[in-house]
């Protein structure tokens, strides 16, 4: 990883986790989910409202590590408006871009933007789970999944 590129992964990251976006219930929410980390201690619950196909709002309350903090607000931000199927995309490429593909084999499906940044916690593999917590958590909630979502 480029110097640039390691300060702006920092950057994002400690951002998103001293002032995370969409961290908060969605009061009319009709899906949720709760998910957790066992490894590092990350708990979080995702919360959204999906009328006609489209994710109307989505949010995210919990505690855990700078990393699934930061994830859980940046995937707010993306989802939100975005169609089930949009989402889905968006959901196969960021876990792509972490298992090192960079996200390949998408091309139809929406650009991953600043979620990019994430592409340094491919360096520490540990750490892959706190980044992906939220996301898993937030595909059982748009499943309707009634199961706790678990990393282990």
């Amino acid at each position: 990883m480029t110097p640039e590129l390691r300060e702006l992964y920092q950057s994002a990251i400690l951002d998103h986790y001293r002032k995370p976006r969409n961290c908060r219930a969605v009061a009319d929410a009709n899906r949720s989910a709760e998910g957790h980390n066992p490894l590092c201690g990350d708990r979080v619950r995702v919360a959204l409202r999906l009328d006609d196909d489209v994710i109307r709002d989505v949010g995210f309350t919990g505690s855990g590590c700078a990393i699934c903090t930061a994830s859980a607000s940046l995937m707010t931000e993306s989802l939100k408006g975005k169609t089930r199927g949009e989402a889905e995309a968006l959901f196969r490429r960021f876990h792509a871009l972490l298992a090192g593909d960079g996200g390949a084999g998408e091309e139809t499906g929406p650009e991953l933007g600043k979620l990019a940044v994430f592409a340094g916690v491919r360096e520490f593999p540990v750490r892959v789970k706190c980044a992906t917590l939220a996301w898993h958590t937030f595909r059982a909630a748009l499943q309707g999944e009634a199961r706790t979502v678990s990393t282990e």
